[in-house]
């Protein structure tokens, strides 16, 4: 990439004047004027047509010309900086290049009332520290503020951004050329959602996290054992607070000082691409935090966020939210979301609490929210701007996934925008997830009073294009860990998991699961510690990991269990009213039906001797998995690992197998 690179192609030329400083020791309280400054004509980054797309709030590469970026001009190289700060009186750049002394550098508002400040400065390149030093209209002084579109910021608890060349040279081209085949919706997609902080530190060295690059290897390394498709990185645009978990951003533009530069950050995307493996980023554009050097009251004013706290205020998790009526709010939302597809090569984003930007009355009571122009409680602006971001990632990446974390029963979420949809590729099935884990925190003894909310979930299953998600909300707060919510003793506990897992996969969508569920971790996630690697040395932890192993091989190689995730037709009750022995039967087939299995789940423990299932052909059927095997930790029963189906008929079906269920467990089986 060139130094120039991002200049407009059309060669820059805006209506607004901009200067290089060639003096310094303007005092920081005096008027800023131009005595002290050259003009350098040309170089302003908007042109007529980007400054149009900036205030109708679709100018979704708005980082090509805010922010700090290296160029020359005249033949001197440096750094052009813009920011948009319309109720700014000055605005200048401060640094490690002038002692922080507001006033030397100082920026120029552009002349087409747009709000935005421009400015060239020689002679500072790629390391530098700088900030934006500004003063408002009304002569409050609002201080120094983070640069909202820097590439890179310091590692926290510092706060500067740092001028960054994005260079990099990828070496993933073959997975970016086949990447549609792996993102597409009848693909199969097993994700690993892991917390780059915590999923394994070095004791050895201060009990630190691993940078980005020994994440590439050792993550990829297990990803590739475990048989996982993509892996989903909880936010890693910077965040001045850890124990947010990545959830209170500040750098929607900058991965994470804390694992390293992002040249590291792509090695990472880079190396995980090269072993075949998707890379998707947890996204925030639901809220931000109230730091003093990030968005909020930016200029001196509401800028980014609703002045009102009605609409502005996030009572849940005390941060403030943006403001999406307004157009330059939304080109930086869509600029930034598009930026990671764009610079990193990522292959999604999921972007988190879609329900909290959709209802103006999300987490408030009676009173203390405001209706929109029709008196609902629907967030108009928010809707609209939803609609506009999947507009623009699947026009510019259709190779790429934009995922709802939605948890309320809004309509389309992943339903086309000209059927009325909100555009997104995939939705999370939090109702999936919650009655799933409610069922199997019941005593089995009880179970068959709750039927139902295993049967429920493919009432409505077609109805989105669903992602099961056990993610890192189920296992914090209180809540335990998976293998912790699990009833009975310590094999029960273990047994219950693998038919959690089991029943899981074998369900219509695609999967998500949360680091260290994949091996039984015992105790809930601490973001500060890594996971429990060490219980891998017992057995059953050892068996519940080898579970999960066989589950992705079988899953990925069968395509009766994901061709048909969206679609009725691939799936098919066998039997779904055995509550009184907490047994469930079905079927899944792949598009063309030349493919089937057949799934039976046994939810209490005790085995069922000769259980009748009906199936439509006759002949042998192998016992493909079996989560009660010893080698996964179970008591072994089974079926020996192929039966002859016989021409009784059952359940409406032309054949029958007669089955040993074992217990607590699920069987899956195919024609052989």
């Amino acid at each position: 990439m060139s130094t120039d690179s991002f200049l407009h192609p059309a060669g820059g030329q805006g209506k607004a004047s901009v200067y290089f400083n060639i003096t310094g020791g303007l005092d920081s309280g005096a008027p800023m004027t131009n005595s002290h400054a050259v003009t350098a004509e040309g170089i302003s980054a908007f042109g007529e047509q980007d400054v149009y797309l900036f205030r109708e709030g679709t100018l979704y590469r708005a980082y090509e010309h805010l922010g700090a970026h290296l160029t020359s001009v005249g033949g001197a190289a440096g750094t052009r900086f813009g920011v948009w700060a319309p109720n700014a009186a000055q605005v200048s750049v401060i640094g490690d290049f002038n002692d922080w002394r507001a006033g030397t550098h100082p920026l120029n508002a552009c002349e087409d009332d747009s709000g935005i400040w421009e400015g060239f400065i020689p002679r500072i390149g790629a390391g530098a520290h700088y900030k934006y030093h500004l003063r408002s209209r009304t002569g409050d002084h609002v201080g120094e503020k983070a640069d909202p579109y820097a590439f890179r910021s310091e590692c926290p608890p510092r706060t500067a951004s740092i001028v960054a060349d994005l260079s990099y040279e990828w070496h993933d081209a073959q997975w970016m050329k086949d990447r549609a085949r792996h993102n597409a919706l009848d693909a199969p997609m097993s994700v690993y959602e892991v917390h780059s902080g915590s999923w394994r530190r070095v004791p050895e060295d201060g009990n630190r996290s691993l940078n980005y690059r020994e994440l590439a290897h050792q993550l990829a390394a297990y990803v590739l054992e475990m048989g996982f498709t993509h892996v989903e990185l909880m936010p890693i645009m910077e965040h001045p607070f850890f124990g947010s978990w990545g959830y209170q951003v500040t750098g929607y533009f900058a991965p994470s000082a804390r694992y390293g530069s992002p040249q590291d950050f792509m090695y990472l995307v880079d190396h995980l691409h090269q072993q075949g493996i998707g890379v998707i980023l947890d996204w925030v554009p639901s809220h931000f935090p109230t730091d003093a050097h990030g968005l909020g009251f930016f200029d001196g004013t509401h800028l980014y966020e609703h002045a009102d706290p009605r609409q502005g205020f996030h009572p849940e998790w005390s941060s403030s939210i943006f403001n999406y009526g307004r157009a330059e709010v939304r080109s930086f939302l869509g600029s930034s979301a598009l930026f990671w597809l764009d610079r990193y090569h990522i292959d999604g984003v999921r972007v988190d609490a879609v329900a909290s930007m959709l209802y103006l009355d999300y987490a408030r009571k009676a009173g203390e929210w405001i209706p929109n122009r029709h008196g609902g409680h629907e967030n108009l602006e928010a809707v609209s701007f939803l609609k506009e971001l999947n507009t623009a990632v699947y026009r510019d990446y259709p190779d790429t996934q934009s995922i709802a974390e939605e948890s309320t029963a809004w309509p389309l979420v992943s339903r086309p925008i000209y059927l009325g949809g909100l555009g997104f590729g995939l939705k999370w099935n939090m109702g999936w997830m919650h009655d799933t884990l409610r069922y199997f925190q019941n005593n089995p003894v009880n179970r068959k009073y709750h039927h139902d909310q295993l049967t429920f979930s493919l009432v409505y299953a077609f109805s989105e294009n669903f992602m099961l998600p056990l993610s890192h909300d189920e296992v914090v707060h209180g809540k335990g860990s998976l293998i912790d919510r699990m009833p009975g003793d310590e094999w029960q506990q273990f047994a219950n998991l693998r038919l959690l897992l089991g029943y899981m996969w074998a369900h219509p969508g695609k999967k998500l699961l949360f680091m260290g569920g994949e091996f039984g971790q015992k105790r809930e996630w601490q973001h500060d510690e890594s996971l429990e690697w060490h219980v891998l040395q017992y057995p059953l932890h050892a068996g519940v990991q080898r579970w999960v192993q066989d589950l992705n091989r079988l899953y990925r190689g069968e395509a009766a269990l994901f061709e048909e995730d969206f679609r009725g037709e691939g799936f098919e009750w066998v039997d779904c009213s055995d509550a009184q022995s907490s047994i469930f039967s079905f079927v899944r087939y792949s598009r063309d039906r030349t493919r089937q299995v057949l799934v039976v789940c046994n939810c209490t423990p005790m085995p069922r001797e000769n259980y009748r299932i009906g199936v439509n052909q006759g002949g042998a059927w192998n016992e493909r998995l079996n989560s009660d095997a010893h080698h996964y930790g179970g008591s072994g029963l089974g079926n020996g690992g192929s039966l002859q189906a016989t021409a009784v008929p059952f359940h409406g079906r032309s054949h029958s197998l007669t089955l040993c269920l074992p217990p607590l467990a699920v069987l899956i089986l195919g024609p052989a």
